[in-house]
């Protein structure tokens, strides 16, 4: 029967398009980024956390973020260095797309829901030379005052 794939066929144009899942490997590891602002749109979800973020105006480099302390993770990341190197982005959308870890990793870490309107940091990643969406890649999330490790399971 000839039927069946069509009908695969059309349920996914009627679906219409979904935002692409990303692997790191599209991410330029060697700059971090920083950003801050209010969450909007959020989808406390699998196969990830993501929400979009609503960056502050006139964001800057916090002046203690190279000295803020992090939590041990099993995955090795030396996130001293990360916070060292942190930089703001150079494009100036006013919005961003923040994908976090699997829901059960947010758990683990005890990482409060993240609902519209809190205020949230974050140091990730986003596409070499930041060309396409404004998408970053979160290894840090602060929150509440607090840092939680998103690359693996607390140690």
């Amino acid at each position: 029967m000839h039927r069946r794939p069509f009908l695969i066929a059309a349920a996914a144009l009627v679906a219409g398009p979904a935002r692409a899942h990303h692997g790191w490997s599209s991410f330029d590891l060697s700059r971090p980024i920083y950003l801050e602002g209010r969450a909007a749109k959020v989808a406390w979800r699998n196969p990830h956390v993501e929400f979009d973020l609503e960056v502050k105006p006139g964001l800057k480099l916090p002046a203690d973020l190279a000295s803020r302390a992090l939590p041990a993770q099993q995955a090795q990341v030396d996130g001293a260095k990360l916070l060292a190197e942190a930089t703001l982005p150079t494009r100036t959308d006013r919005t961003w797309h923040i994908e976090l870890a699997p829901l059960t990793r947010m758990q683990a870490w005890g990482v409060p829901e993240i609902k519209p309107g809190t205020e949230v940091a974050v140091l990730g990643f986003t596409f070499a030379g930041e060309k396409g969406e404004p998408v970053l890649r979160a290894e840090y999330v602060f929150v509440g005052g607090k840092a939680y490790g998103l690359r693996s399971s607390p140690a």
